[in-house]
């Protein structure tokens, strides 16, 4: 007998533009659970920090984000027409802005910071304490939802997640080379895996996909093989 999916969490965790946000919604829409876009929330706090003039020619004011830290409001919320989750910063969409590569630039930066670590973790752990969720992101699986139903870790090369992330912005208009993006793949990568605070690493019981060579159908197809293995879904 199929087990309550509708009680399931799971977890996906992998390195910067390998198609986590891809499969967890492909994810949710399928099997109607709420996703929760946790690279979204940080991207958020970037963005505010770059709007705000919280950068100076030395870098980022840190002690003053710290401070500004307790007014910053971050919700995500389903757009009724569209059915996509949307990143909301203190009650403005900021969905666009958040994707751009300034922000890119910047949020490995932002997330290895304790302080802002621990009230985002603490947020998605209200989010996602009934169930019923699936979340993207670099610590999900070992630090925010350890037991995790289900724990995916996923890898691409760093030239064919650059050139998705170029694609993705060409398609939106955005002025950006190839090899900037490469850059910046490549960068946010050693930053992520060797931050002193919740380091990207794969959990110990996360199942690996490496979609250098699936498509969007393919690598959907088989997370729900695994589901099925496991009794989530029949």
């Amino acid at each position: 007998m199929p087990k309550d999916l509708q009680k399931i969490t799971i977890a996906i965790d992998g390195h910067s533009s390998c198609g986590k946000s891809t499969v967890a919604k492909d994810l949710a829409q399928a099997f109607g659970l709420t996703y929760i876009d946790t690279g979204a929330m940080y991207r958020a706090v970037t963005l505010y920090a770059i709007e705000q003039g919280l950068y100076s020619p030395h870098g980022l004011l840190v002690a003053e984000l710290e401070k500004a830290l307790p007014h910053i409001q971050i919700a995500l919320r389903k757009n009724k027409e569209s059915g996509q989750v949307e990143t909301w910063l203190n009650q403005e969409l900021v969905e666009d802005r958040i994707r751009s590569l300034e922000v890119s630039t910047k949020v490995s930066e932002v997330s290895a910071l304790a302080f802002v670590r621990k009230r985002m973790v603490e947020l998605q752990q209200e989010m996602g304490k009934n169930g019923g969720v699936v979340l993207d992101g670099r610590d999900i699986g070992t630090v925010v939802f350890p037991q995790a139903d289900l724990k995916l870790f996923m890898t691409a090369s760093p030239e064919i997640r650059a050139q998705r992330r170029y694609d993705e912005m060409q398609a939106k208009g955005e002025k950006v080379s190839f090899e900037a993006v490469l850059e910046n793949v490549k960068s946010r990568d050693h930053i992520d895996s060797t931050r002193a605070e919740s380091p990207l690493r794969k959990a110990d019981d996360a199942l690996v996909l490496d979609n250098s060579r699936l498509d969007r159908q393919a690598q959907l197809a088989w997370v729900m093989q695994q589901l099925k293995d496991r009794s989530w879904a029949v």
